[in-house]
């Protein structure tokens, strides 16, 4: 499907970076492998023969430029989102290509659309953050779940992990964000985000079975409070995650994840419980699959062909639900994740 059409992959030898490279493969692109570590570079390209490898550092806007030459499009795997976000989406606005990440950071999300919006819409290109688990596949099954409604009450989006076993990333993605924003967690209500210092309830949500009741952490804010509010009349977002994935995020002995399958996916299971409310009603929408990690290979790759393929409705920066039909690009990823709609 990709008609051998070229996608450079920044961060390619990381873990999210693999399983995009592989996704790409098997959807007909040819990946271009990048990143800032030349050696683990060479190691990865050793693996995948045939495929191109050009180192590239955040600092060196050149050796940008050179990584992106000829590509249709970039995908930044490489976190924490911080260092990397602007310098790569400044390389693709100069290349002229679209631009998918699958940053999970609210603040690096967040200014990617402070910073951007109007440059990418100028210049008629695409730009789309937390292309990933965490920020797009809550913000297409919230507008998914919106159907015909054109606002609504509030919006929450439970997380129901069998487990979480972080990846060295993960855990630096995080520090980052905690450090900017001096320790403090954040919530969106009342339309904006509010920063507290208080310790997040713990609540009992009632996903749809075989999860049934659980213990969950309520505002454990996820980058879906960045996404959802920027295209959609919502002003409560709220996201729930199983007490046991947090206590397997905060401990720090938690081990990286471990492959299971020939996919190299880990034995972790998701369910994303959402709901939507307006005055009396409510509307709802359920996905189900395997690995956080890597069902955001697909996500990013299928955004990858629908923008090069024109299946979009805007330009510039936008999130997810945004730019693609939402209850369409679910139901095309029905090899990796299962979904209800429930209207």
């Amino acid at each position: 499907m990709g008609s051998g059409q070229t996608v450079v992959v920044f961060g390619a030898y990381g873990h999210t970076g693999r399983f995009v490279v592989e996704e790409l493969r098997d959807r007909g692109f040819v990946p271009i492998l990048s990143g800032r570590d030349a050696d683990k570079l060479r190691v990865l390209a050793a693996s995948q023969p045939g495929l191109d490898a050009r180192p590239a550092t955040v600092d060196d806007p050149a050796s940008l430029d050179r990584a992106l030459a000829g590509a249709a499009a970039v995908i930044n795997c490489a976190g924490p989102f911080a260092s990397t976000a602007a310098p790569v989406i400044e390389a693709a606005l100069r290349a002229g290509i679209p631009y998918v990440d699958v940053a999970a950071e609210i603040e690096a999300n967040l200014d990617t659309f402070t910073h951007f919006a109007e440059r990418a819409a100028a210049a008629g290109t695409v730009v789309i953050p937390a292309m990933a688990f965490f920020g797009g596949l809550g913000d297409l099954l919230v507008t998914a779940a919106m159907g015909d409604w054109t606002s609504a009450d509030e919006a929450h989006i439970a997380y129901g992990l069998s487990s979480w076993h972080p990846t060295a990333g993960t855990r630096t993605a995080g520090t980052v964000s905690r450090q900017r924003r001096d320790g403090q967690r954040v919530v969106f209500g009342n339309g904006r985000l509010e920063y507290r210092d208080d310790a997040p309830p713990t609540l009992k949500w009632t996903f749809p079975d075989p999860m049934g009741v659980r213990s969950v952490i309520g505002e454990f804010t996820m980058a879906d409070v960045v996404t959802v509010p920027s295209h959609l009349a919502i002003p409560e977002v709220c996201t729930y995650m199983t007490v046991e994935a947090a206590k397997d995020l905060a401990t720090p002995d938690t081990p990286a994840p471990t492959a299971v399958d020939e996919h190299g996916r880990s034995a972790q299971t998701f369910l994303v419980d959402v709901v939507v409310r307006s005055g009396g009603e409510e509307r709802r929408a359920v996905a189900s699959g395997q690995d956080i990690y890597a069902v955001s290979a697909p996500l990013a790759v299928e955004a990858v062909h629908r923008v090069l393929t024109g299946q979009t409705r805007t330009v510039g920066v936008a999130s997810a639900g945004a730019i693609f039909d939402a209850p369409g690009f679910l139901r095309a990823l029905s090899a990796q994740i299962s979904l209800e709609l429930r209207q």
